[in-house]
Formats: structure tokens, C-alpha cells, sequence
């Protein structure tokens, strides 16, 4: 069963010896990458979770803010991401999610996300369902048409007002005036330091409170209800794909592993192995754009 009420990346002593328990268990032989033997999974499976990270959206060209060089300005996701650091300096913290969001209209979905969204349709047009669960926040699983998407770390595309709590969708270019032209990445731009007033502010009636983006922060507690069906889905899934993740943020390290541990197939895509590669059936290795659409392509034993 899935813990609930994780704080983003700052589990506590007891949740990690629970962590510590689930990977403490015997490991599988090495991971197949026969392609073909796979599909005999992936013909015979009714209810297929999709879990995705970072190196999708990277494949589009996606800036992840991870590792050596991912800063914005002289900061790392990190410094900025935080209820503190908005708390501390909103303007700078919006600047940052501004550039995110701008960055995005010259991105689009690449093969893997587009494999992902025609499987998802062809699957359902037989009986059988796809769900996506990514850490991403940029919605692209949604611009390939994917339907069936729980974003476990919110969306750069929706905002949640201090004041009243409203969550809402907003794809506004720029979100608000004051910040157009704002959040150039280069060490050497100056802060913007827009006054509070004239920051994103809800417009629900008689409101008018500060927006936030609407993703998980360092140190904030997930969605329970979002914990709550992927919990369900992971359940009843009876194939797994891992696609483009570290497998070291959790709560989605575990969701994997956990899949695995009641003997259910999981086929891993990523560029490299990880720290949970040698708990599941399949491993392939290379661009998710590359090794997973021939994976999700229509098979011969379907009727549609």
C-alpha cells in the first residue's frame, strides 16, 4: 500500500525505514530487453499504469533544473521552489515559474508522449485502459491527447489562489502584465521585483488574493485524494511502465517496485539503469522516444 501524506522529496525517519524495508527485498534476475516477449505482456494486459519523469519531457527539449548547469540565474529549482522562498520573494519566485511557462509554447510532444496518448486510444476503443502517472509539470501528456493523466506534482499551467484556495487552469501568455518580457534566464539579469499588487492575483469575485502556481514544493505534502487513485490504479494495474524516471523522487519511486512485488510485469524506459532497475522484468535502455513506440504499437492479436 502506498504511504500517504509525503512531504515532496522530505520523507521522515519513519517513512524512510519504511522505504528502506520495500527495497530490501530479494531482488529479480537482470531485466529482459527482449522486445518481443514483452509485447506478449503488453497483448495479454487489461488495466496498464504508465508512471513517467523527467527524461520525457527532456526528450522535447524541456529544461529539468537537475544536476550540473541546471540553474535559472544562480539558482537551482530548489532555492526557488519552496513555500519559503515565495513567502520571502514572490516576484523572483513568479519570474521563474513565468519562464517555465513561456518555454513551453515552443515545445511540443515528442514520440514517446505521442505513443503513449494513441495507446491510451486504441486501448480504450477494446475494453482496456491506460492511465498516466507523471511527476512532470508541463502538461504535455495532455497536448499529445492523453485523457487519463493524474499529475502527482500539479501543473505550471494552473495556479491556487493564498487567499481563498481556489485552484484554477491558466494558460494566460503572459499570466499578468507586469510580468511580460520577465524571467530571462542568463546570471546577469536583474530582478524584476514587481510589487506584490501587481503580481497574478485571483479574479474570483470580491477575492482578488495572491496566486501561486499550483505544483508541489519542496518540503509540501502531496494531493491525498491524487495519492488516493493512483493507489487505486496501481492496484488493479496488471502491467507497468516506467518511463524516463530516476526512480529516486518519491513518492514515485516506490510505485514501481511495489507493482513488482505482487508479480506483476514492469518494463523500464530510460536512458540509463537505476536504482530499481533489478526489481523488475524488462529493462530498455536508450531514448523513450526511440524504444517505447514500437512497444505500444498496435500488436497483432488486437481486434482493433
Amino acid at each position: 500500500m502506498i504511504v500517504r501524506q509525503l512531504t515532496c522529496r522530505g520523507l521522515t525517519s519513519h517513512l524512510c525505514a519504511v522505504v528502506r524495508l520495500n527495497w530490501s527485498a530479494p531482488k529479480m534476475a537482470r531485466p529482459s530487453s527482449n522486445l518481443a516477449e514483452f509485447r506478449v505482456d503488453f497483448a495479454k494486459a487489461k488495466h496498464i499504469a504508465i508512471i513517467t519523469g523527467a527524461g520525457v519531457s527532456a526528450e522535447s527539449g524541456v529544461p529539468t533544473f537537475r544536476g550540473q548547469g541546471g540553474y535559472w540565474r544562480k539558482w537551482q529549482a530548489q532555492d526557488l521552489a519552496t513555500p519559503e522562498a515565495f513567502s520571502r520573494d514572490p516576484s523572483l519566485v513568479w519570474e521563474f515559474y513565468h519562464y517555465r511557462r513561456e518555454v513551453m509554447s515552443s515545445k511540443m510532444p515528442n514520440p514517446a508522449h505521442l505513443a503513449i496518448a494513441e495507446c491510451e486510444s486504441r486501448l480504450s476503443k477494446q475494453g482496456r485502459s491506460v492511465v498516466i502517472i507523471t511527476q512532470n509539470i508541463d502538461e504535455l501528456h495532455h497536448r499529445a491527447g492523453s485523457k487519463h493523466v493524474y499529475e502527482i506534482h500539479g501543473s505550471l499551467f494552473k495556479t491556487r489562489c493564498m487567499s481563498c484556495g481556489e485552484v484554477k487552469a491558466n494558460h494566460k501568455s503572459p499570466i499578468c502584465p507586469a510580468l511580460e518580457g520577465k524571467g530571462e534566464p542568463d546570471p546577469s539579469a536583474k530582478d524584476a521585483r514587481i510589487p506584490v499588487e501587481h503580481l497574478p492575483r485571483c479574479d474570483r469575485s470580491g477575492c482578488k488574493g495572491l496566486l501561486r502556481p499550483h505544483v508541489v514544493w519542496f518540503g509540501e505534502t502531496l494531493d491525498s485524494d491524487i495519492l488516493s487513485a493512483v493507489e487505486q490504479e496501481l492496484e488493479k494495474c496488471d502491467l507497468c511502465l516506467v518511463v524516463g524516471t530516476s526512480s529516486i523522487v518519491y513518492p514515485a519511486a516506490m510505485f514501481a517496485p511495489q507493482v513488482a512485488g505482487r508479480g506483476v510485469p514492469v518494463a523500464e524506459f530510460n536512458m540509463e539503469c537505476t536504482p530499481a532497475t533489478m526489481r523488475f522484468k524488462y529493462h530498455f535502455e536508450g531514448p523513450c522516444g526511440v524504444t517505447l513506440p514500437p512497444a505500444l504499437e498496435h500488436h497483432e492479436s488486437e481486434a482493433i
